[in-house]
């Protein structure tokens, strides 16, 4: 069965261009062996993702996220079944100010004054969606 988990958490550090890359590279490969899309929202040391693939893979790949020094106070905003993915094409899309792609990022859709691209905006919708029905259920 596939999933959608989408959560937000606070970097530990502000995250430069170059950590970002690095971080990208790495999440890809292991989203990839993990059969694993999805989208990453980088703004202002928040981070909003959006993970889509088999139950078991997310499973194993939100235990790893909760352990992730890299970002702390992660909250989960919603977990369900899904048929469709919203991020098929990307193993991590990613978005934040434009400035952040200086190595010229594949798959990166920029967030700027004019509003974010077509996947931040998913990504974002998901999340405001979770964080209304998150906090009508508390």
């Amino acid at each position: 069965m596939l999933e959608r988990l989408v959560y937000r958490s606070k970097a530990t550090h502000k995250l430069g261009s170059l950590h970002l890359f690095n971080l990208l590279v790495q999440c890809r490969k292991r989203n990839l062996s993990l059969g694993i899309t999805g989208h990453l929202l980088y703004t202002e040391e928040i981070f909003v993702q959006c993970i889509e693939g088999p139950s078991g893979s997310i499973d194993a790949l939100w235990k790893s996220l909760q352990r992730d020094e890299r970002h702390h106070n992660v909250e989960l905003l919603g977990r369900g079944p899904i048929t469709d993915r919203q991020f098929v094409d990307w193993a991590m899309a990613f978005s934040s100010y434009a400035h952040y792609d200086k190595y010229d990022i594949p798959g990166f859709f920029p967030v700027d004054e004019a509003g974010m691209g077509e996947a931040a905006q998913r990504c974002f919708e998901l999340a405001l969606e979770l964080t209304r029905c998150h906090a009508l259920s508390d």
